[in-house]
């Protein structure tokens, strides 16, 4: 195949600008004395979790090779960056996670700690609303259907689906050699868990 081939016509080669044509208005590198672009984030580490520093990238490279999470274990150089970012001497960007400041929490942190107080409550509310379910007073198809299943009006829905399979087990007719005095009850038992499935009992 050649280059005049129809399959290379509107292909253009995807090399990389050449760095005087990139864009030089983006974060500069945090290393000191250095103007080259910091596109490359570090962490800061434990004494500011998640925040980071933008380094070039051999800047990262050397930041890296003597870090470690707990800043009293990075080489000096790059414990000295830690210490200045934790303490707000040197800029950083991302997320300080630090349980005992005052500041206000960013709205999507409160937004999302509303949303589970919200989902909490609404699970309680149900479960109220559940419980007062359960305490009203019975229909007369429901209470027969508790009756035939030989269930109490306050069994779990665990209890009714149990109950319901172990007498589905029993009166099916092949467990009664296909006697049609089981049929009945067959009968009787699935009606009595539709009532009872219907009306949210299970």
């Amino acid at each position: 195949m050649t280059s005049d081939s129809k399959i290379f016509v509107g292909l253009r080669p995807t090399r990389n600008k050449p760095a005087e044509h990139r864009d030089t208005n983006g974060p500069r590198c945090q290393w000191d004395g250095c103007d080259k672009q910091g596109v490359h984030r570090a962490p800061v580490g434990a004494d500011a979790e998640g925040l980071f520093l933008l380094f070039c990238r051999n800047h990262a490279k050397e930041y890296g090779e003597g870090y470690n999470y707990v800043t009293k274990l990075s080489n000096p150089v790059t414990a000295r960056y830690q210490r200045e970012a934790a303490s707000g001497s040197r800029p950083s960007w991302g997320v300080r996670v630090d349980h005992s400041s005052e500041t206000p929490l960013p709205s999507s942190i409160r937004s999302g700690t509303a949303k589970t107080l919200n989902a909490r409550k609404s699970a309680a509310q149900s479960q109220a609303a559940k419980a007062a379910f359960q305490s009203r007073k019975l229909k007369v198809l429901e209470a027969k259907a508790f009756e035939t299943l030989d269930l109490s009006p306050n069994a779990t829905p665990d209890e009714i689906r149990s109950r319901y399979k172990q007498r589905l087990k029993m009166h099916h007719p092949d467990a009664n050699d296909g006697d049609r005095t089981a049929e009945s009850a067959l009968r009787a038992t699935i009606d009595a868990h539709k009532i009872l499935k219907l009306n949210g009992f299970c």
